[in-house]
């Protein structure tokens, strides 16, 4: 098989077309022969070198992508999954490649009406969207929601989800493409975000809004002045770099929740994944959520897609096709 990989760290330059023994199946893993893969910047701080990579070069990166079972185990015989079954991962590692070796808890069936492109365009990004509007802030009709990133993979998901909760949504977006994708989603107001973006929320929610969802790091402060008094920030990224310390007295005096959100601590099983990718895949069903393809590229031509995605200019999922 082929797999796009890397060697050294570095720009989109460093990965390289790469030929590779076949995975093959254990008791419990089977190998899919992938049809659509997710591409996302936790691939981008791999090839960087910012994220732990476990074993020698070349490594593979990639968690996310969908295709066909091509071989089961003996011993897996009889069970959940059949050779030849439509499935789809968000948490399995070696992805970037023609064949992976996936565990089956981790695999998800994937029904006849879900294109494979669709459910690598949502699984990781979908399930996030989900659990930050569910678990880590149960958003209720009518709370005002502030979004940063909101024309991103995971913002654009949130905005669709948060809309059909009734809640109402300020999205803040650094470009007109990625405001006007937030809009199109269901927010009811899209700003830009930047320098100066605090006031601009403040013109539209002068008492401050319910909660905020920060995926830029950086923001944090700033995210912590814009809730309201007993409101809520929900911290789960650091695009920008990581937050400066936060004074607990801030969180006192105005009755704030600050709280994290890491999408591995909910999908703690097999069933887990499959309930929730139900949901989502429903919800794409009956048009409560549209998925977003900004680009896809030939798994060999992946430098491409990197560079793109790094450029920051895209609004929805860029997709590796082998």
């Amino acid at each position: 098989m082929h797999a796009l990989t890397f060697s050294r760290f570095g720009g989109p330059d460093v990965l390289e077309w790469t030929s590779l023994p076949d995975p093959q199946p254990a008791p419990g893993v089977a190998v899919v022969r992938t049809r659509a893969i997710g591409l996302n910047f936790a691939d981008v701080y791999r090839r960087q070198g910012r994220y732990h990579l476990a074993g020698s070069p070349p490594w593979i990166a990639g968690y996310e992508g969908a295709g066909e079972i091509a071989a089961l185990h003996p011993d897996d015989a009889g069970g959940p999954f059949r050779v030849g079954q439509r499935v789809a991962f968000a948490d399995s590692a070696f992805a970037n490649a023609e064949q992976v070796a996936v565990p089956l808890d981790r695999l998800i069936a994937l029904p006849d009406d879900i294109a494979f492109d669709t459910a690598a365009a949502l699984l990781l990004q979908g399930l996030t969207a989900q659990f930050l509007l569910e678990d880590s802030h149960a958003v209720q009709a009518g709370e005002t929601l502030l979004v940063h990133a909101a024309g991103g993979g995971v913002g654009l998901l949130l905005v669709q989800l948060a809309a059909t909760r009734g809640a109402r949504v300020i999205a803040l977006a650094s470009s007109d493409d990625k405001r006007r994708a937030a809009l199109t989603a269901g927010a009811e107001a899209a700003i830009d975000s930047g320098e100066g973006w605090p006031d601009r929320v403040r013109a539209l929610a002068p008492d401050g809004v319910d909660v905020v969802y920060d995926s830029i790091g950086r923001t944090l402060h700033d995210s912590l002045a814009l809730a309201r008094i007993g409101g809520t920030v929900v911290f789960y990224g650091m695009a920008a770099g990581d937050p400066d310390p936060v004074d607990p007295r801030v969180l006192m005096d105005r009755s704030l929740t600050l709280t994290g959100g890491d999408l591995w601590n909910v999908l703690t099983s097999p069933q887990a994944r499959h309930d929730r990718a139900a949901r989502l895949f429903e919800a794409v069903r009956d048009g409560r959520l549209s998925v977003a393809i900004a680009a896809s590229f030939p798994l060999r031509d992946g430098a491409q897609a990197h560079a793109l995605l790094e450029s920051r200019t895209t609004s929805g999922k860029v997709l590796l096709i082998p």
